[in-house]
């Protein structure tokens, strides 16, 4: 027998991995049911209570990497005006994932690290205009830190 056969033997079936992912699924749902059932429910927990702020943290960091991605592309060609615009976009990511999840968990500490959040995403924003009319990567970024800004902004009020 050759190793490829040996390879594709090891593997489990796809009838196996069918029938543990619906295991998997119908375990999930036999556990929220169980809950609904004896009158816990969840829907007053979670990301519904921020998701605003959610959409708005997660479309930082989406276009964030975007523009992160173009500005190491220029400076790989010798354009250095753009460095500034990622080191700002660089912290923007590391803030904006980090308040997605203290989003998701209703963190304590949201409000606290909502107001910091603000300054760093302020900071992209004024670095992305600068280079709005030349390059989309930026404008699309300035564009999320504001929005980004405004859901913070309802946080801290």
């Amino acid at each position: 027998m050759n190793s490829t056969n040996e390879n594709v033997e090891n593997l489990p079936s796809r009838r196996n991995f069918i029938l543990g992912a619906l295991a998997v699924t119908l375990s999930s749902a036999s556990i929220e049911a169980s809950a609904a059932a004896k009158g816990h429910h969840h829907h007053h927990h979670g990301p519904a209570k921020h998701a605003g702020l959610l959409n708005a943290a997660m479309d930082c960091v989406k276009k964030g990497k975007l523009c992160k991605g173009h500005c190491i592309e220029l400076i790989k060609v010798g354009d250095t005006s753009i460095g500034d615009c990622l080191e700002a976009v660089i912290d923007t990511i590391s803030m904006c994932e980090t308040l997605a999840q203290l989003a998701v968990s209703d963190s304590r500490h949201l409000k606290s690290f909502a107001k910091v959040c603000i300054e760093v995403c302020k900071d992209c924003e004024k670095e992305c205009r600068a280079h709005k009319d030349k390059h989309k990567e930026c404008k699309a970024c300035m564009e999320s830190c504001e929005n980004c800004i405004k859901e913070l902004e309802k946080i801290i009020a």
